[in-house]
């Protein structure tokens, strides 16, 4: 916005003030298809990017052991609040959009979090990247 920045991979919610404002000029989103917010701006897939998907997600995590009945609990009431009306209505004010339902599982979670350690474990190495 101030002529300084060349090239940037903001989270959408915090980027669409500024695109819708044309402050700044977006050039696709990183999800696989495209989003509600912006319908008219193509995927990176669309462009040619193809199996590329880089998209931010929440999630809750629990010490190993803990008992399924708690993980069901909390993740029973997030589908419900995921659900509300109220919590869609501001998901769409932020250009936000809530997971899929297929997406949802702890079962899913597990699969999706060990693929993504996959994914960028080489982009961590090559960047030296360490825990401190």
């Amino acid at each position: 916005m101030a002529g300084r920045l060349i090239y940037q991979c903001p989270l959408l919610a915090i980027a669409l003030p500024q695109i819708e404002s044309k402050k700044v000029k977006a050039l696709a989103v990183l999800t696989r298809n495209r989003v509600a917010a912006l319908p008219g701006l193509a995927s990176a897939h669309e462009q040619g990017l193809t199996d590329f998907e880089v998209s931010a997600w929440n999630a809750f995590f629990f010490p190993h052991g803990t008992p399924p009945a708690i993980v069901q609990r909390l993740h029973d009431a997030t589908v419900a609040a995921l659900n509300s009306s109220a919590v869609q209505t501001r998901l769409q004010q932020v250009g936000a959009e809530p997971s899929q339902p297929d997406r949802r599982s702890p079962e899913y979670m597990q699969g999706f979090v060990a693929g993504e350690f996959k994914k960028w474990a080489a982009v961590i190495k090559a960047a030296g990247v360490n825990a401190e």
